[in-house]
Parts: C-alpha cells; structure tokens; sequence
C-alpha cells in the first residue's frame, strides 16, 4: 500500500533514538498490532544511509525492464495487496517518532474475514447491500445497481468517483479495484448457489461463510504456496507454527512492516489485462491513477489473464523478488506522496526503522537459520551496500534473502528469486496461517475437514481451489 505521508516525511533525524534500546515490549491481549522477537534489540542505522540505499538510480533500482519469475502469476501481487488490507489499517503511526505496536490501533480485524468485502454486515453497513427485491440485505451491490456510464457494468459501485466498498484502499489501482468487484461478484454467485435452501439472513451467513472459507483456502493453498513455497507451508501446516504461536490474534510488525512488503519487489509497471492486448502503465492513461470509474475499455481487467485458471492461459508473471524494486517506485509523483519522500524503498527503510525492527540477522539467527546461510546473505548485502556493517534493516535483508537463497520447493530445493527465502518464508507463512487457525469462524478453526466447491464451465469441471478459479466462478 502507498499512502501520502506529511510534509518532510523521511527527510528529518528520527526523534526518540532512545527508545531503540528497550527490549521490554511483551504483547498483551488486545493489541492488535505487536512483536514476534520481543526481546531482540533494535536495530538503529543513520537515515542517510537508507536514504542511500533507497534512493532513485541507487542499489535498490531495478531499472524499467525488471527479470520476471518463472511460476507466480502477476494476479498475485495485487492478491497480496487485497489480503494486506484485509487484516491491517494503521492510520495512526508516523515515520517521525518511535512507533511502539502496542499504541497503534488497527482499524481492519486481525483475521481473515472479508470485512473489506462485508464492511460490519447488512444492519451496520446496509449501503453496500441490496436494498430491495428478493436478495434484500443478502447481495452486494456492484456497479450494475450504482453508478452510470458507459463502463458501470464492469466497475466497482459508486457515488460519483468514490467506490462504496468496505476498504476505499481497495480501488487505489485498477488491478486491486477489478478483484474487489470479483469478489463481490463471488458472494452473489454463492448466494444464487445456495438459495434452494436457504433465504434472508440464513442465505447471508452461509453465503458469507462459504465465500470466507473459498478466501482462506486459496490463501494458504494457492497464494501462500506460491509466495513461500510449498516446503515451508507443507511444514506449517503438518508440523505446526513455532514462533507465531499467540492466544489471541494480533498483527506483528516484524510481519506487517517488513516482511510481508515482499510485494513491492514483485510489481511489475505495466500489466496486460487482457487477451491479445498490449500491456499498459499501472498508472497510466488507461487503467488510470486509482480512487477512479473506468472510462477506457482496456481497463477492464480478464481475471483469466492475472491468474492461472481452468483455461491454462499464458498468464503474465510477476517481477522476482530480490533487493531491487521497479524504477517507477523510487521515485512516486507528487499526487501519490505529497511533499513527501519519493522512493517507496526509502519510505519502507525509514518506516521498519521507527518501529524498532531488529535486524535481518538476529531475526534469521532467532528463527534458527544456519549461520553459513546468514553469512551468505550477508556477504550478498555486503557487496552492494557497505556501509551496513553493524546490521542490515529486516526488510532489506528478507529481499536479499529471497534473492540469494529462495523459495524452498516441495523437495527441500531452493529457487533463487522465486519467492521468498527461508525466515521471510517462515514469518509470512505463520502469520497469514495462524490469522485463520486463531480466528473460531475460519475454516481451520472450526472445520479442518472442508475442502472447496466443484463448479463447471462448459462441461469443464474445476474445483474453487485457486485464486484464478475462485474470482472466475461468477461468470459460470
């Protein structure tokens, strides 16, 4: 996610150095943001150095014609985008003060439950429900019921510009924005589906359950696989979490803050949306600077061209992950970051710092990672940035780890750039799947025997196992 920060964001000393020698945070329940390592140091480096690091032309840009990975679909970028904004929302911490997870509020739920889809249900968000008619307070409303125009059909429903969804950050790019409203399109579907036995609020909560389970599923099976490879989410799941094992779900920073920003090393500048189309600017004339209606048809986004799907297209793949990002981002205009700092590289390093994120090191060290392996990365790190001898900044040191060791494959192989490496793999995957086991109306908190639907199209059959097939089910 990219927000507009203050004025002179990033370019001022961090205030309240001090603080960066506690070690005495320990979650409590009912934080909903906290720590994995609660007892490692932070990790202190002078803001010019990330400013270095992170700057336009400098170590971390990868130029307009990044490398793509070999299997993960670009569909899974912006996927990982949707789920971040399904568990977190912290409008609240700041890059110029020590920020401690125990005073910021997170105004998402630490679980995976759609509420960027369902908002607080049909009594308490009735403006993103039917209003009328059979499927009253049970259906989403799209932009067939909202909006006018010449693209209503296949866009998001609105009130004027503004989307009425239940998180606006989900219409802040046309490819986050199109999996929205396919979402939405999924709930209807299951309502249609399973209105020959049930009606109203009944149809509601199993419609909403059924969907709920689909989303989790494809998460851990689909979207985590690809991102964590299936060595690790195999092991997870079989052999359990071990240093993401709360009573009570919260968001850690080492997650939210690092970690999980796998994704900005993976976004590709331009997408093609559609079938024998060219690909287009993420933000240019035709898919549009965000927060928008579409007005162009190429906008309209082919989900079976961002995903693999029952038709086995050829789907375009995301940029690999490793210590660089997209050209673009390192230097955001001005309508995205104000007068802020331009580099998204930079806007991370600086934000992992004002949190008190440990370094990659100690994490990898903690985690039990063999130390060859540590010093490997290092040396990597060491190459192109020397001047972070005393420790290198969690996030930093999780792309390079990507890029130097990578995503571990089903038989204990590893692929370089693929995915993430060892502890990003671990923390990502523990996290995301210990959100759902902790959350007793998830599909692994109460029903660990379900498995998904069986749809057909065209007399081809497929289960609602994926991503791809899970967005695509509507149109059956």
């Amino acid at each position: 996610m990219i927000m507009a920060p203050s004025a002179g964001h990033g370019k001022t000393q961090l205030q309240g150095q001090h603080d960066f020698c506690k070690r005495d945070h320990h979650h409590h329940n009912g934080d909903r943001f906290g720590r994995l390592f609660e007892d490692l140091p932070a990790l202190f480096t002078d803001p010019r150095v990330l400013e270095e690091l992170g700057k336009s032309g400098g170590v971390m840009d990868g130029g307009a014609n990044p490398a793509e990975t070999q299997t993960v679909a670009v569909g899974h970028v912006f996927f990982g985008q949707f789920v971040d904004h399904d568990v977190t929302l912290d409008v609240a911490s700041s890059f110029d003060r020590v920020n401690q997870p125990d005073a910021i509020s997170n105004t998402r739920t630490p679980t995976l439950d759609l509420d960027c889809i369902y908002g607080s249900g049909p009594e308490a968000s009735p403006h993103l429900y039917h209003s009328d008619g059979t499927f009253k307070g049970v259906k989403l409303i799209t932009g067939v019921e909202v909006g006018s125009g010449a693209f209503t059909n296949d866009d998001l429903p609105r009130a004027g510009t503004v989307a009425l969804i239940g998180d606006p950050r989900n219409d802040e790019n046309r490819m986050i924005s199109q999996i929205q409203l396919n979402m939405l399109r999924f709930h209807n579907k299951m309502c249609d589906t399973l209105s020959d036995k049930y009606s109203g609020g009944e149809l509601f909560e199993h419609a909403r359950e059924t969907v709920m389970w689909h989303y989790q599923w494809c998460v851990v099976h689909d979207f985590l696989t690809k991102i964590c490879g299936e060595g690790v989410i195999s092991r997870v799941l079989s052999e359990g979490r071990k240093c993401y094992r709360p009573k009570e779900a919260f968001i850690p920073v080492e997650f939210s803050v690092a970690a999980y920003r796998f994704g900005h090393s993976m976004v590709p500048m331009k997408v093609q949306a559609q079938k024998n189309r060219p690909r287009f600017e993420l933000f240019g004339t035709k898919f549009g600077k965000g927060f928008s209606p579409i007005t162009d048809a190429d906008a309209v986004v082919d989900i079976h061209e961002l995903f693999n799907t029952y038709e086995n297209r050829a789907v375009q793949t995301a940029v690999q992950l490793n210590g660089q990002m997209a050209a673009d981002l390192l230097k955001l205009p001005t309508n995205v970051v104000g007068a802020g700092e331009a580099s998204l590289a930079t806007r991370n390093l600086i934000r992992g710092q004002s949190f008190l994120l440990p370094s990659g090191e100690s994490v990898a060290q903690a985690l039990g990672r063999d130390q060859a392996e540590i010093d490997q990365v290092k040396a990597a790190i060491q190459a192109v940035a020397p001047d972070l001898k005393g420790g290198t900044p969690l996030w930093f040191y999780l792309l390079k780890e990507a890029e130097v060791i990578g995503r571990e494959a089903a038989d204990g192989t590893f692929e370089p750039g693929e995915g993430l490496g060892p502890a990003g793999a671990q923390i990502v995957a523990e996290v995301v799947i210990g959100l759902i086991e902790l959350d007793p109306r998830s599909w692994l908190g109460s029903n660990r025997n379900w498995r998904p639907m069986t749809a057909s199209d065209g007399g081809t059959d497929y289960e609602l196992s994926t991503v791809g097939n899970m967005l695509v089910f509507h149109a059956s």
